[in-house]
């Protein structure tokens, strides 16, 4: 008995609390404000298509940034000549694979400190960083037109030359290896470097002479700037696929592209395209951008 009245009680009480709710409540009131609950609910509805259509453009917005200043910016810089070279030398795909992992890691790492700006109100940080763009773009102009026409040949002597110390540098240590032959006990020159190891050393050749020259470089900071700006997922990929496109070129090209190229135009062309994306502010609000 005990137990029915624990169970009919609440039941009673609920039944109760219901009816002075919502009994007093003519049939009118109750149309009412189910037309509003649903008038609510549409328009909810229509506030969720345009933002997602928003976050859409700006991911788009994002990724056209950050893949056409990277391009614009890695084209005969001194990261394309490394890949150039070394995939003259070694295994074109052992040599890619090394330098886009620095790369890769090198836009995470800008991307994540152009997010941590965003702490900062947006309005401050768009028009910093629209500032920024356009004085990237004006300085990159001037380079461009002061520039010699055979800059990217000394570049390219540049890069060519230091690889070669450090080919020569390799190759002195592993001929002053000695090892003892078990059976003669004779001393002799070590002859034998496993295929894996002499891969290693060449993707990690290409990883740290890749990161170190791209940190502080353009790139990265023109990364660091859009992240603070644009939609991080969009900078992130734009980015990694811009720098795949222009390592590629660099690995399969090799040295025929590298003299082909003329840093001056291209840096030119970079120029007009930061004062492009640096104009974009005139039309589009902080508020807009997502």
């Amino acid at each position: 008995m005990t137990g029915y009245r624990d169970i009919c009680l609440p039941l009673i009480c609920f039944y109760f609390m219901f009816n002075l709710t919502y009994g007093e409540k003519m049939p009118s009131d109750v149309v009412l404000e189910r037309l509003q609950q649903s008038s609510s609910s549409s328009d909810r509805v229509d506030s969720v298509t345009p933002m997602s259509a928003l976050e859409n453009l700006g991911f788009l917005h994002a990724f056209l940034a950050s893949l056409s200043v990277i391009v614009v910016s890695e084209l005969g810089d001194k990261t394309f000549f490394i890949a150039a070279i070394m995939a003259m030398r070694h295994p074109r795909l052992t040599v890619f694979a090394g330098a886009i992992s620095a790369l890769a890691v090198m836009t995470v790492l800008s991307v994540i400190f152009g997010y941590a700006a965003t702490i900062i109100p947006r309005a401050y940080t768009y028009y910093i960083s629209t500032a920024l763009f356009a004085l990237f773009g004006l300085k990159m102009l001037r380079d461009g037109y002061y520039m010699s026409p055979n800059e990217g040949q000394e570049e390219l002597e540049e890069v060519q030359s230091d690889l070669r110390k450090r080919e020569d540098e390799f190759e002195k240590e592993t001929s002053t290896t000695l090892v003892q032959d078990p059976e003669t006990g004779v001393i002799r020159k070590s002859q034998k470097t496993s295929a894996f190891m002499l891969l290693s050393r060449i993707f990690l050749q290409a990883f740290s002479l890749t990161f170190l020259a791209e940190w502080g470089d353009r790139s990265q900071i023109t990364t660091i700037i859009l992240a603070a700006r644009e939609d991080v997922y969009g900078v992130v990929i734009g980015g990694v696929l811009g720098h795949s496109f222009c390592t590629g070129l660099a690995v399969l090209g090799g040295r025929m592209i590298a003299q082909r190229i003329s840093v001056r135009t291209v840096t030119i062309i970079g120029g007009v395209v930061f004062l492009i994306f640096a104009l974009t502010a005139l039309f589009v609000k902080p508020t807009d951008t997502i």
